[in-house]
Formats: structure tokens, sequence, C-alpha cells
């Protein structure tokens, strides 16, 4: 059995599947962590006194006791900062590293007076030839930049400014390269940036996705607004401020009994003690009924609630955002009304041009007929 394999016809979609197929490959290799943090990470561990461990052995792992945004917001501050500095200097280290070998091993094969005496076409020709992916290396770090400001801004908004800092000194460090460390990249045309407008169009919509799951599932800004319309102390005054927050933290939180715990964990928070006589309850972060509820453990209205609005605002916000962009893109087109209108009328006077040259063939050899007498009837025009 033979699998098939792909055989584009020509180099333009060759190059949009290699493309495609790389933006991929690095964005889920870089993306995957942040993803997980946002949507994953303490998901699925279940309750006290019923948790959900691997292999029924080890629990799932858990987001800070102040949120999983909280994580998020220094994964992304480690990538933005860090990894683009260290991009930077790989860029600008590899090359000059290269350079300088190559200097040396000159200097030991024909002396330092005989390579200061070389011609500037073989100084250049000495220097590091540009990868033959060079540009598709620097198109690619920057949609995965632009993905990473993008798609989680909600979680980390200082992500624009890094990434403006950072592409401000990268411009220099890229002129730097080309002029001094690089050979002349040989020059080729090209109609647009081809599958990279495309791929920047979904990354645009992943985000406006993406920070509306943030926003509403990864954030406690849905629930604060349930609980100070619903259940604050301005619940059904259509009012909410400082005052309306009083209470939050204790309302979501529950309540468990300790002698609930599994049998694994008994021991040790038996053995617990405040103020000398043992613990019997704790709180942890959930909207479920108390241990002497007709349901224990079972979830409260207040988290249908939750959910209901959280779902709501996913659905309101996307579809605010997607009809303000496409209102932008109706009044701001892609081409101006004049610049339109000028290619129009080139376009126009080059067919006239073409015309008129057209004309003048035919007319030039129906009078050479004429002359040599072989004048034909019913000859356009």
């Amino acid at each position: 059995m033979f699998l098939p394999t792909e055989q584009p016809r020509t180099e333009s979609e060759w190059e949009n599947s290699f493309t495609l197929k790389m933006f991929l490959f690095q964005f889920v290799n870089l993306n995957s962590s942040t993803f997980y943090i946002a949507f994953f990470l303490g998901r699925f561990t279940g309750r006290p006194g019923a948790y959900l461990r691997l292999i029924n052995r080890w629990r799932l792992e858990e987001c800070h006791p102040s949120g999983c945004l909280i994580d998020l917001c220094m994964q992304m501050g480690i990538i933005m900062v860090l990894k683009q500095t260290l991009n930077n200097f790989m860029e600008l280290g590899y090359p000059l590293i290269q350079n300088w070998w190559t200097r040396r091993r000159l200097r030991q094969e024909h002396g330092a007076q005989g390579t200061a005496s070389f011609p500037q076409w073989e100084k250049d020709y000495n220097l590091q030839p540009i990868n033959a992916y060079g540009l598709f290396e620097e198109y690619l770090e920057m949609i995965l930049q632009f993905g990473f400001t993008t798609i989680f801004v909600a979680a980390f908004p200082l992500a624009p400014l890094l990434a403006l800092l950072n592409n401000i000194i990268e411009i220099r460090l890229d002129a730097y390269k080309f002029i001094s460390q690089w050979r002349r990249p040989l020059a080729s045309r090209a109609k647009d940036i081809g599958i990279w407008y495309g791929i920047l169009e979904g990354i645009g919509i992943l985000s406006v996705i993406t920070n509306a799951f943030v926003i509403a599932i990864t954030s406690d800004f849905i629930p604060r607004l349930v609980y100070a319309y619903k259940y604050g102390p301005c619940a059904g005054q259509g009012e909410a401020g400082q005052k309306c927050m009083v209470g939050y933290v204790d309302a979501s939180l529950s309540v468990f009994q300790v002698s609930d715990f599994e049998n694994r964990s008994d021991s040790e928070f038996h053995a617990r003690r405040f103020n000398g006589s043992p613990v019997k309850y704790c709180r942890y972060r959930d909207y479920r009924d108390p241990p002497h509820a007709p349901e224990p453990y079972a979830y409260t209205l207040q988290f249908w609630h939750v959910l209901a609005a959280r779902l709501a605002f996913i659905i309101v916000f996307e579809h605010l955002v997607f009809c303000i962009k496409n209102l932008i893109s109706y009044l701001i087109p892609d081409l101006p009304k004049d610049l339109r209108d000028r290619m129009r009328r080139e376009k126009y006077l080059i067919q006239e041009m073409m015309y008129e040259a057209e004309l003048e063939r035919v007319q030039k050899e129906k009078k050479e007929r004429k002359k040599n007498g072989k004048c034909q009837h019913n000859e356009w025009p």
C-alpha cells in the first residue's frame, strides 16, 4: 500500500504548501504551553475528596490560588522578553562567529598582509552566504510574534509594547547583518506576500476567539459581574461598584468536610489543628453545595448562572468584534478610490494605445497591398 504524495504543479504552490506546514508546526510547538495554561490547566482536576488522578495515582496539576490568569501572564512575559532576546543574540551571533572563523582561516593561509590586500569583491565573497530560506525565516518569526502579541493580549497587555521595542532593535540588527555579515542576496520579484496574508487573517480570527475565551473563562471578570448584579449587596439595583463586591471571595469558595477526604490523604489532614482543635472544614474555589445538603457537593445555581454568562459573553464579544472589523474593512478599502480610478484610466489608455497601434498596422498593410495591386475587398477596416 502506497501513501499518496503531494505533487504541486508549480513552484508557488510548493512554496505555499511548505509555508503552511512550517507555520503550523512552529505555531503548535510554541503555543501549546500557553493554550494549555489558558484553557486546560486546573480545569479537570476534580474536587477535594474526588480528585481525578493519572493512572489512579498522581493528581493533575492545578493553577495558582490567585487564578490561571497569573500563570498565563508569567508565561507570556517569559516568551515576549527572554525568548525574543535570545533569538536576537542567536541571529547576530551565528554569522559573527562564522565570519570570525573564516577570517582566522584566511589569515593562517595568506597572512595578515595578504588578507588586507584582498579586493572588495573577494572580501564580500568571504562573507557568509545567506540561507536559501533566510527571508522565509524572517517572515515566520514576524508572523509567530504577531500571534503571540494578539492571541493572548487580554492576559498580557504589555505584549504589543514589547514586540514594538524588539522590532526596533531587530531592524538595526538585520541591517547590520545584511550589510556587513552576509553576502548580497539575489533579488527576485514577487507579486505579493503569498499565503502569509491568509495566515495573518487566520491568526486575526483566532485571536478574537481566544481573547473572548480568556476573558470569559480564564479570568474572574464574568464571575465578578454575576456576583455584583445577582448575588452581591447590590443585586437587583442595576449598579456595580466596589461596595457591590463585598463578600465575593466568600461566595466563590465552597465548604468541604475534612472527614470526606480520600483515604490516602485522610491522615495528614486529620492531624492538622487550628487553635488547639482539629480542623473539620476547609474551603476551596468552586460553586458546590455544602456537605450537609441533600445532594452533597453538587453544583449550585450560581455555577450555572456563571456558565451561562460566560457563553453569552463569548458569543456577543465575537460577533461585536467581527462586525466592527467588517465595518472598518468596508469603510477603509484596500485601494483608495483615487488610486483605483488612476489604475482604471491607465488600463484604458493602454488598451487604447494597443488598438491604435493595431489599427495603424492594418492600414499600413492595406496601403502596401494597394501599391502592389493585391487589394482585397471586404477587408477590415
